[in-house]
């Protein structure tokens, strides 16, 4: 009998939706032994019955849900519970879902500071008063999914690689578990590492890499020693894939000749990016207090769960 599976998108732009299509041929094999039963990027099933005079959210009954996005207002918190509720094994998909993504950036700010500067304080906009009349309300803070509801197995990254949404999907056909190692990105980097920067000033991420196209990876010299921020040593690992030539596998913006941007989040439960690339960056002779604005630099992806805030007034301010 196939699995059942209702899929859920919250706060999100979609690009994990792209993802389950970009598994290609393997989603094929898949696709026998799972029953799609609420999707609603792909199927027209309504919350309140197809007509909209149910009283109650409606989401089907499931072996396996899938949410992806942070919890942004009060609809998709009502949605999160409701899926918990309806879901065996509930998987958070995404850097979104899983810590809070780019749009948990706005933690930083309060409610009525974000509301000011939407509808009040813009250049392009005329002012107006905040809407209020049917749309949901927003959250104070924008959540990571395990902020509202227990999550059973995570798959981060802005996209994810979709061979993890695979590996997830058949170890749950098997009845078996899923966890990413606990290991960096630099853990499966293949760059050449001489522990000390090359000096000078941390550069700019779109300044030119000394790469040697062409030539094996171990000839490249690691971009952080080069003087790139890259959060490699802070980010968790998973998005490596793998290079045609002897079957490499290499972390996705490595391969793109890009530093790390840090979108899988933190490598472990309770690690501390902020404070830990600061003591990866001092560690080869580079000078963490160049890095301009280094609490949204180091939290970029992974606002929620109380790792940005809005900082206190200062007296006078």
């Amino acid at each position: 009998m196939p699995v059942k599976v209702a899929s859920e998108w919250l706060n999100i732009c979609g690009g994990c939706e792209v993802t389950i299509l970009d598994i290609g041929e393997k989603l094929l094999d898949l696709l026998p032994n799972l029953e799609f039963v609420h999707m609603p990027v792909l199927m027209d099933h309504k919350y309140y019955k197809q007509t909209g005079d149910g009283a109650e959210l409606e989401i089907p009954e499931a072996d396996v849900g899938i949410i992806s996005g942070g919890v942004r207002n009060e609809k998709e918190k009502h949605v999160t519970e409701e899926m918990r509720k309806k879901c065996k094994t509930l998987i958070a998909l995404g850097t979104c879902a899983c810590h809070g993504g780019i749009p948990a950036m706005a933690n930083m700010y309060t409610l009525q500071d974000l509301y000011d500067k939407v509808y009040r304080n813009s250049k392009t906009t005329e002012q107006a008063d905040t809407p209020n009349e049917n749309i949901p309300p927003l959250l104070e803070s924008v959540l990571a999914v395990d902020e509202v509801v227990n999550v059973d197995v995570y798959i981060p990254g802005c996209p994810t690689n979709p061979d993890l949404i695979v590996q997830a999907l058949t170890a749950l056909l098997e009845g078996k578990t899923f966890e990413l190692s606990e290991r960096s990105v630099c853990d499966e980097c293949p760059v050449k590492r001489e522990k000390k920067s090359s000096g000078g000033e941390i550069k700019r991420p779109l300044e030119p890499l000394d790469v040697k196209v062409g030539e094996p990876w171990e000839n490249t010299r690691c971009y952080m020693e080069q003087g790139y921020l890259c959060l490699g040593p802070v980010t968790r690992a998973g998005c490596a894939t793998s290079l045609a030539e002897g079957g490499m596998a290499v972390p996705r913006c490595i391969k793109g000749h890009m530093p790390c941007r840090g979108c899988f989040g933190p490598i472990r439960k309770g690690a501390n990016p902020l404070v830990d690339m600061m003591g990866a960056i001092s560690s080869i002779g580079l000078d963490p207090k160049q890095v301009i604005d280094r609490r949204a630099m180091f939290n970029r992806y992974i606002g929620a769960q109380k790792r940005l805030r809005p900082l206190p007034t200062r007296p006078g301010m």
